[in-house]
């Protein structure tokens, strides 16, 4: 197949590497421009004294079929690992567990026996929920109804108790939306209850990388785009884009058949052309959610499970980290708290001084371990922020401009802002890309 056309992609992260590996399995001449010194966007890895950090724990579901879609056209299958059925113990400070542990059964059915056994829930609240999500069944999330409303107030109607929020649909709502329940706008919510808890049985079965973020989404990412034919311009800044179109690349224009800008909204409400979307200063309204990440490292074991859930505790999702960091001797955990707008601004003596208390209380050994490491990453901006009205605010691909597209996990993918959505919206992307050289070849 002979290339076509010269496709520029503006931005490194997973929506535009998305867009550019599926530009150039169709033949397309494509390059990535990306300003950091890696690709890999909001997933990425740095050393620290001879451990390899990612900046967050990311996971994802069974249902994410464009990500591991993506995991396919990286030939990076073997680079993570999925449960065989999804099971999740979950923690409290004062010792007693539960565990969430889907049944063999066709969904939404196979979530029943979990409930049943579920401790921490009373006999009335786990029926309760179960009636929720028969109600839940029955809603559309790309219904424009629901961005308008809150699910905090949804599932107070439906006779979700404080303990049935905090121990059951926190878990999972917040992770999944950066977001706490009262401020979620039902749309997302529903997709997420929907799609990953009352669909098919294996949809919420947990995925988690095996190697780094930076070497699967960073290194690994970049020679395949290379492989295939592509360009990769690392430290290369984007400072406008404009009809024809074109852009300006470290101050210098380049001339391309068409544009995909895959950043923030942020970073993309200044850098396309009013003509092209004129709703552009409407994006600032899609304001931003914050996650932190507490790292600890102890001088021996303290958790014997991969990963944990917790609730009544500043915990919220622990993570073992210590074999894909690199760790010789101890145990590294990773602990991931997300709507961390509490947090973000908080000193991370003061972090530590609730966290390690916190992981005691969670895994008695850990009293009886030494920290020998302790620190804190901060993604500000990790989401944009998806409470009511937010998905009235996310622009379709197309803009009004010819050649001029929009990827990112912000857009209108259908999905919250996650990794399956930004996957989503690089392969609406290149689709659009790939009709518009169509077009203008079949003129």
């Amino acid at each position: 197949m002979s290339p076509r056309g010269d496709v520029a992609v503006v931005g490194g992260g997973l929506a535009g590497i998305s867009a550019a590996l599926a530009l150039l399995e169709a033949g397309v001449r494509t390059t990535l421009y990306e300003a950091r010194p890696r690709l890999g966007g909001a997933t990425h890895s740095f050393d620290r004294d001879g451990l390899t950090v990612d900046n967050g724990q990311h996971v994802f579901l069974k249902c994410c079929t464009a990500y591991r879609g993506l995991l396919d056209r990286l030939d990076a299958r073997d680079l993570v690992r999925v449960q065989d059925r999804l099971d999740i113990p979950v923690l409290t400070p004062d010792g007693t567990a539960g565990r969430l542990r889907r049944a063999k059964a066709p969904g939404p059915l196979h979530l029943l026996p979990a409930l049943a056994r579920y401790r921490l829930l009373t006999p009335g609240d786990r029926l309760r929920a179960v009636r929720a999500s028969l109600a839940l069944q029955g809603l559309d999330p790309q219904d424009p109804a629901l961005d308008g409303q809150a699910m905090g107030g949804w599932l107070a109607a439906h006779g979700q108790r404080e303990r049935a929020r905090t121990a059951l649909w926190e878990l999972f709502l917040i992770s999944a939306l950066n977001i706490g329940v009262d401020d979620a706008a039902m749309g997302p919510a529903t997709m997420v209850c929907r799609q990953g808890l009352l669909g098919r049985s294996d949809a919420a079965d947990i995925g988690v990388p095996t190697v780094p973020l930076g070497e699967l989404h960073g290194s690994v990412a970049a020679r395949r785009i290379e492989r295939l034919g592509g360009r990769v311009q690392l430290k290369a800044k984007v400072s406008a884009v404009d009809a024809g179109p074109k852009l300006v690349v470290d101050g210098e224009p380049v001339a391309a058949d068409a544009v995909v800008v895959a950043v923030p909204h942020r970073a993309a409400a200044p850098l396309v052309p009013a003509q092209a979307c004129p709703d552009r200063d409407r994006w600032a309204g899609l304001g931003s959610s914050p996650i932190i990440n507490v790292h600890v490292v102890y001088d021996r074991p303290v958790m014997d499970v991969p990963f944990a859930a917790a609730v009544g505790s500043p915990v919220q999702w622990v993570f073992d980290r210590t074999q894909i960091s690199g760790l010789a001797r101890g145990q590294y955990l990773a602990v991931s708290v997300s709507a961390a707008d509490g947090w973000i601004d908080t000193p991370a003596a003061d972090v530590r001084a609730a966290f390690l208390p916190a992981l005691e209380r969670l895994f008695p050994a850990a009293r009886r371990a030494r920290v020998t490491d302790f620190f804190v990453t901060r993604e500000r901006h990790a989401t944009f922020r998806q409470s009511p009205g937010s998905g009235a605010l996310r622009p379709a691909s197309a803009t009004r401009l010819p050649g001029l597209f929009l990827a990112g996990a912000w857009t209108d993918t259908g999905w919250p802002d996650t990794m399956e959505g930004a996957v989503r919206s690089g392969l609406t992307a290149a689709r659009l890309v790939r009709r518009h050289l169509d077009g203008v070849s079949g003129r």
